[in-house]
Formats: C-alpha cells, sequence, structure tokens
C-alpha cells in the first residue's frame, strides 16, 4: 500500500493485511478474549501507564513520524501526544470507580449492576488526530477487557505501527491489541468479521455506510462524524481582539482539519467591521510552510484531493457574491498546500456556509440579532460543537440552550475535556466518548436480581 508525505509528496510504503490475515488474528483475540476480561483491573492499567510513559519517552521521534506522514507542523505532533498522556490519565484515574458495581439491594433482594466487556471490537480510526482519536477508544476499551483490532487510517499506518510496536515493547498481550493495515478494502473486510462492535471516527458518509454493514448484527456501534460547527459573536463584548484571536485559532489550528474546528463565524452587525479587522490581523500571522519549520502554523493539507475540494468551495462563495478579507500564499515548491482564507459577505446560499470543509477556510456572515445567529447555528446536517462569545454568561447560556450540538462553549471553542463526554447529535454521530460514558461504552451491563432464602 502506498501514501504520500504531503509535503514533499514522497512515496510512503507500507505492507496492508489480506482477508487471511485478518481472520487469523481476529481468531486468535477472539479465542483469547477472556483471558484478558479475567486480568485483573489494576493489572490491565498497569499496562496502559506503561504505554503512556513509553509515549512520553519517545514522543519527539512520534511525533516526527506524524509530521511525515500527515503534514501538521511538528510542535502541533507533539502537542498531541502530550495531549494523549493526559487523556489517559484520565482513564488510569477514572476507570475503577466508572466500572465498579452498583448496589441498589435491599433487606431480603440483592439488585446489583455489573460491567461486562463487550468482547473483540473494531475500531476504525482517523488520520487527523491519530494519537488522541485512538486514545479516546482503543485505551477505554482495553482497560474494560475488550480485545481491539485498530485499523489505522491509510494517511497515518506508521503511526499506527508505532502505537502497536509500544505495545509490545510494555510487554501488553498480543491478543490485546492487533493493528489492521490497508485501506477501505481492509475496513470493509474488518466489517464482516464477527465483531462485537465497531467504533469509527470519520466522515458521515462513511460512518453511515459502516451502520448500515454492520446493524444486521445488532452490535454496539459508535460514530464520531464530521461537523459544520458554528461561532457566534455577540455584540456586548470588551475585547474584540481577544475573541478574534481565539475564533482565528480555532479554525486553523491543525490546518482546519479537525471535527470540532470552526467552521462558520456570525457576527453581530454592531461589532461585525470590528471582528473583520481584528480577525483578518491575527489571520495575517498564520506562517505557512515546512512543517518541521519552527515557525511554521500551517503544513501541507493531508489529502491531496482535498486542495481541489477546497478551492471549488471558495470559487463557489466568490460567484454568489462573497468577497475576500484575507488569502495567505502558498509555497511554490511542493506539497499539498491550501492557503488560508478568510471570506465575508457570506450566505446559505454558499457551500461554504453548508458543506464540511475540514480545512484552512472560513466564512464570516453578519447578524442582526440573537434570534437570526440561532436560526442560521441550527441550519446545518451536523451537531457536534457550537460556540457563543458573550460577558453574559445568562444570555450565552440561553443561546447555547437552543443550538442543536452535542458540545456547547461559551468563551472557548475548539476544545475537548476528558472529564465531558463527547457526542454528536445528526449527522455528527452517534453515541459518546470520553468521561464515565465513554468508558461504561465498552461495556455491556449485566443485572442481578439476587434474593435470599
Amino acid at each position: 500500500m502506498l501514501s504520500n508525505n504531503p509535503f514533499t509528496e514522497e512515496a510512503i510504503e507500507v505492507p496492508s493485511n489480506n482477508s487471511e490475515e485478518l481472520l487469523q488474528s481476529f481468531n486468535f483475540q477472539k479465542e483469547n478474549q477472556k483471558k484478558w476480561a479475567e486480568t485483573p483491573l489494576k493489572e490491565r492499567l498497569s499496562y496502559i501507564e506503561k504505554f503512556s510513559e513509553e509515549l512520553n519517552k519517545r514522543e519527539e521521534e512520534l511525533a516526527k513520524i506524524l509530521t511525515k506522514e500527515m503534514g501538521k507542523p511538528f510542535k502541533e505532533s507533539l502537542n498531541e501526544i502530550r495531549g494523549a498522556r493526559s487523556r489517559i490519565k484520565f482513564f488510569l484515574k477514572n476507570s475503577e470507580e466508572s466500572l465498579s458495581p452498583r448496589d441498589y439491594s435491599r433487606p431480603g433482594l440483592g439488585e446489583e449492576i455489573h460491567f461486562e466487556p463487550l468482547g473483540v471490537i473494531g475500531n476504525i480510526s482517523a488520520w487527523n488526530y491519530p494519537y488522541l482519536i485512538g486514545v479516546n477508544v482503543f485505551i477505554p476499551a482495553l482497560i474494560c477487557g475488550n480485545c481491539v483490532v485498530y485499523k489505522p487510517s491509510e494517511f497515518t499506518s506508521l503511526t499506527g505501527l508505532e502505537i502497536q510496536k509500544i505495545f509490545n515493547d510494555v510487554g501488553l498481550p498480543p491478543y490485546a491489541f492487533q493493528v489492521a493495515i490497508g485501506g477501505k478494502d481492509v475496513g470493509e473486510l474488518l466489517l464482516k468479521l464477527p465483531l462485537d462492535g465497531v467504533f469509527f471516527t470519520g466522515s458521515y458518509k462513511t460512518g453511515a455506510f459502516i451502520h448500515n454493514q454492520v446493524s444486521p448484527k445488532l452490535i454496539p456501534v459508535g460514530l464520531e462524524l464530521g461537523g459544520k460547527d458554528p461561532l457566534y459573536v455577540t455584540d456586548d463584548l470588551d475585547d474584540i481582539s481577544q475573541v478574534a484571536e481565539a475564533a482565528c485559532e480555532g479554525v486553523f489550528y491543525n490546518n482546519g482539519q479537525s471535527c470540532c474546528s470552526v467552521e462558520r463565524i456570525y457576527v453581530h452587525e454592531k461589532v461585525y467591521k470590528e471582528f473583520l479587522e481584528k480577525f483578518k490581523k491575527s489571520a495575517e500571522g498564520l506562517k505557512t510552510g515546512d512543517p518541521m519549520g519552527p515557525e511554521t502554523t500551517q503544513g501541507p493539507l493531508t489529502r491531496k484531493d482535498h486542495v481541489s475540494y477546497l478551492e471549488g468551495q471558495v470559487q463557489d462563495a466568490l460567484s454568489k457574491g462573497a468577497e475576500v478579507v484575507f488569502r495567505g500564499e502558498a509555497p511554490p515548491k511542493k506539497g499539498y498546500f491550501f492557503p488560508p482564507t478568510v471570506l465575508k459577505n457570506v450566505n446559505h446560499k454558499m457551500e461554504i456556509m453548508k458543506e464540511e470543509s475540514f480545512g484552512p477556510i472560513i466564512g464570516i456572515q453578519c447578524v442582526s440579532n440573537d434570534e437570526e445567529a440561532i436560526q442560521l447555528m441550527n441550519d446545518t446536517s451536523y451537531g457536534l460543537t457550537s460556540s457563543v462569545f458573550s460577558k453574559d454568561e445568562r444570555r450565552g447560556r440561553d443561546i447555547l440552550s437552543q443550538i442543536n450540538s452535542g458540545t456547547g462553549y461559551l468563551n472557548c471553542c475548539d476544545r475537548v475535556s476528558p472529564y465531558l463526554p463527547w457526542s454528536g447529535r445528526k449527522n455528527s454521530g452517534l453515541g459518546s466518548t470520553l468521561s464515565f460514558l465513554g468508558i461504561q461504552a465498552f461495556c455491556q451491563p449485566k443485572a442481578y436480581h439476587i434474593k435470599s432464602t
């Protein structure tokens, strides 16, 4: 299987798995899953702790591999690995309590809830944050006693192999975690296996396909899908510069290749002009170039075909009356670069305000009041996150309560906390990761009714 370094465009060759290898690996895991589930929880946690320690020791080497495969700036790759360790710390600290039996007994009748692992699960993961997104699934799954077959994206296969290598090096039993390398064909082969659960992160289109493929099996399915996440700037703010800077980071961090990136901005007419000026100033500070460069904020896009897709969204908007506020420069050399682009005078007849962009482009629309902002923010088939900036907390909370999204941000955006569930509404997904819900998601509850004789 071939992929390409998105900066140099040099080929990266990785051998992919065939159906016979996948079946053999699955049978190996199925035969030994009970053994892993019967391993004491503290021992399972110790393997995860060692894994985290190795991430720390190898972070520079791992970050270089990630930047080579995916194109994100090296400093962002380091931040991702460190963020993954922070999430693992949450799971280590909170899993025992989350998995403890619940006792609702009364005299003469015992009533208990116990949490049992699902079995062998498939984790089809994403390329944009392979460590952060990966640990959301395979870490709690392993802690709960499941065996995991992990399919990294074909764009970050080397990172997937490094994850398996670390697990091997810390002594995790080989049946507990196996990696499946390949593209769409390998993913489809995985879906044909008699898995006990499937957890996917990626696009709505692929998520819907996976759901339809496995629904006859009646197994748990977790889907973390796309978003068209809105941000609204009210008229009561004192420091527009600070808001513009936060919004700019929410748009352009990781080149906009995040499911929770800010994808459309609405600004109250009273502060619209000032916000555009401040946002443009922040965007002018972005540095596009070599992702290993210390000053680089924007590396290349991960996928070559996405360059033309983004240009199509920009041209569609311009043809319908949008205007360019800012457009950066892409390096003249090789690489899948797209210049950071900011548009004004946009509306919902334009693709840039309706269809997921997943790149360094943004449309900023003027609104006359909160009611108009709420209507536009809800005018989407997605429902992952939404953001409001207002100095009036009651006003901000009221607006967010009317937005149909799994996460609401007040005076912040584009952040994830392991203590809170990560979930989407509508085409943004099914189920939750993170928080105690994202631990119990990898279990099946069992009720015990114990009557005294």
